[in-house]
């Protein structure tokens, strides 16, 4: 049973992206992105949004809707889009691999929370991330942050994997790092064909995972069960 769910996962994995148009693994910005402060953004997004608002009806003067256009435009560009600015990105500080630890490390079921860039609507779910290790190590909580930083802003959950990859070898200075991401995308899930039971699965393998038997104990790991009671 084990291995007929581990190629299910593979064959998952292998029919991700057949319906999206990708165009790169950067996230596309315009040169002039970072020419206003935040302070400027939020009062401009706060205009838009009372906008969109007013057009759809909405009586702003309401107690419980005369706060959102700001409240909304704070939380684009302080939470769920603070992955835009550079200035926000994780310090991915390394460390010397003394304990000559050789084998695969596996940061497994990292929440992720993040937004399609399609219809901004949240895309939820959990990362596993994992590397073997050059030389250098780098510490769990750091593996997390990277996950959260790319996650903070409009994605596509195939560029989100592969940015977290190359994030994570450039740190390292290695190619050998996976992800594997599984999520729902409420897009699919509360509107349009409103199917609430299916998720995405996209992974990115590098270097050493890209072998058949050590990306297969990457997929093992990732089924252990890590519930503690």
């Amino acid at each position: 049973m084990f291995e007929i769910h581990n190629n299910m996962i593979d064959d998952r994995i292998d029919e991700i992206g057949e319906n999206h148009v990708g165009t790169s693994a950067k996230t596309p910005l315009r040169a002039d992105a970072f020419d206003i402060s935040d302070e400027e953004k939020i009062a401009k997004i706060q205009d838009s949004v009372k906008d969109i608002l007013e057009t759809l009806g909405m009586d702003l003067t309401d107690d419980s809707l005369k706060g959102t256009p700001k409240r909304v435009a704070k939380a684009f560009v302080n939470e769920m889009f603070m992955g835009l600015n550079p200035k926000n990105k994780p310090s991915a500080s390394t460390f010397d691999n003394n304990y000559k630890y050789g084998e695969m490390l596996v940061e497994k079921n990292i929440i992720v929370y993040s937004t399609c860039e399609h219809h901004l609507l949240p895309i939820v779910g959990r990362a596993h991330v994992a590397y073997i290790s050059n030389g250098k190590v780098i510490g769990l909580s750091k593996m997390n942050r990277i996950v959260e930083y790319f996650s903070k802003r409009p994605q596509v959950q195939e560029r989100l994997t592969m940015q977290v990859v190359q994030a994570m070898q450039e740190a390292l200075g290695t190619d050998d790092v996976a992800c594997v991401i599984d999520a729902k995308h409420l897009c699919v899930n509360s509107r349009g064909i409103k199917d609430i039971e299916s998720s995405t699965v996209t992974a990115e393998f590098g270097g050493k995972f890209k072998n058949k038997e050590t990306k297969r104990e990457f997929l093992d790991y990732i089924k252990l069960n890590t519930t503690f009671d």
